[in-house]
């Protein structure tokens, strides 16, 4: 059976690692480090998987942020949000500045931290910079430190 999923998984390749890696920065609960580093090991394209998982994870934050636009009250009636959540998030951002969107990646309060910024209305242009620059140095990080752990 665990070929078989292996086989899906590689097969799919970098088109399957975008896909998984614009789900899993949506409000979906979705990981993408696993097929990553499948793909790693499989010998695929440091530098194409990075820039296709990043990409993808962008687009993911991009999608949510543009939920949060429209409104805390979409966003806790169709989304579910805990409002505890949001306002948690908007205390990051007024303790530590917008530089917070930086870790968006993070588990948990990452996606909270997207719709935030959203409902708050941060310039697209200045989330879509520190937002990508996370998830890339995410990635990055992730995958040259399987190719450590490998050798």
């Amino acid at each position: 059976m665990f070929e078989s999923l292996e086989g899906i998984l590689i097969g799919y390749g970098y088109a399957g690692l975008f896909l998984a890696s614009f789900l899993a920065s949506t409000i979906l609960p979705f990981g993408s480090e696993g097929l990553l580093v499948l793909l790693v090991y499989k010998k695929f394209n440091i530098p194409a998987l990075v820039l296709v998982a990043s990409v993808g994870n962008f687009l993911g934050a991009c999608t949510t942020y543009y939920i949060g636009l429209k409104g805390r009250g979409v966003v806790e009636k169709y989304l579910r949000f805990d409002p505890e959540e949001i306002e948690k998030a908007e205390k990051i951002f007024s303790k530590y500045g917008s530089f917070v969107l930086l870790f968006t990646w993070l588990p948990f309060i990452g996606d909270a931290i997207t719709v935030a910024s959203g409902i708050l209305r941060f310039k697209f242009w200045f989330f879509s910079v520190l937002v990508f620059t996370g998830k890339f140095v995410r990635y990055l990080i992730l995958a040259y430190s399987v190719t450590v752990f490998m050798t």
